[in-house]
């Protein structure tokens, strides 16, 4: 199983915005959304950085209330890892556990094309563990 066979069943809506905006339209954004994190787009490259909730929990948190009129800019994780629609789902949960992240933006061609969250990667592995499951039951069973 590949990025792209996820991307084709969950969708490939991302949901961006650009570098200047204020953490507190980011907080409103993830909140209104329901998502965890919002990838940063600044005109001159696909993912210009990725704002999580645990970033702006940690800048409200070391800078006080006043961090949520500042642009997202100042608090996004800037070398944002990336993969592709071919990348393995298996190579990328290790990866993901590895560097402790959560979401991974996908990009082709230069273009933000889909973003994959921990969530999607554990679910498609859990229904490959589930089928599976299920074949040897049924080998078994007619065995």
């Amino acid at each position: 199983m590949n990025v792209d066979q996820i991307l084709s069943l969950k969708g490939r809506n991302v949901v961006s915005m650009e570098a200047g905006r204020s953490l507190a339209d980011a907080a409103r954004l993830l909140s209104e959304r329901r998502i965890g994190a919002v990838v940063v787009v600044d005109g001159r490259q696909p993912v210009a950085g990725i704002l999580s909730e645990r970033d702006i929990v940690k800048a409200v948190a070391t800078h006080g209330p006043q961090a949520l009129d500042e642009p997202v800019s100042r608090f996004m994780t800037g070398q944002v890892v990336t993969c592709t629609g071919r990348s393995s789902i298996n190579d990328l949960m290790e990866l993901m556990t590895q560097q402790k992240f959560r979401h991974v933006p996908v990009v082709e061609g230069g273009q933000l094309i889909g973003i994959i969250s921990i969530g999607d990667v554990v679910k498609q592995r859990v229904e490959e563990i589930e089928a599976e499951s299920q074949a040897i039951k049924e080998y078994i069973a007619t065995a």
